[in-house]
C-alpha cells in the first residue's frame, strides 16, 4: 500500500523510517505519471515489509518538491537512513525500479 505524504509529515515518515523508502513525485496533470503510478502501487504490494513506498502530490506540497529540487515528474526518489540514494526521473520499465530497490534491501 502507497502511503501519502506531504510537507508535514515527510521528515516523521520517509527522513526517520529504519526501512528503505522510495517516493514517487507526481501530479494530477502529468500523463507519465499516470503511466508509472500503477508500477509504484504494484511494488508497494510485492515489498510490503520491507519497503515504505510513499506518493508526494508536488502541487500541494511545494516545500519538500523544492528542497529536493524536483523540476520534472515523474520523479521517485530511493531513500536509506534519510538519505537519497538513487534517484528515477521519467518512465522506465518496472524492472528498472525493482533494481534500485532490491539495492537497497
Amino acid at each position: 500500500m502507497t502511503i501519502e505524504v506531504n510537507d508535514s509529515n515527510f521528515e516523521e515518515i520517509v527522513l526517520k523510517s529504519e526501512k528503505p523508502v522510495i517516493v514517487d513525485f507526481w501530479a494530477e496533470w502529468c500523463g507519465p505519471c499516470r503511466i508509472i503510478g500503477p508500477i509504484v502501487n504494484e511494488l508497494s504490494e510485492e515489498y510490503e515489509g520491507k519497503t515504505i513506498v510513499a506518493k508526494l502530490n508536488v502541487d500541494n506540497n511545494p516545500g519538500t518538491s523544492t528542497k529536493y529540487s524536483i523540476r520534472s515528474i515523474p520523479t521517485i526518489l530511493f531513500f536509506k537512513n534519510g538519505d537519497i540514494v538513487d534517484k528515477q526521473v521519467g518512465v522506465v520499465p518496472k524492472s528498472n525500479l525493482t533494481a534500485k530497490l532490491e539495492a537497497l534491501l
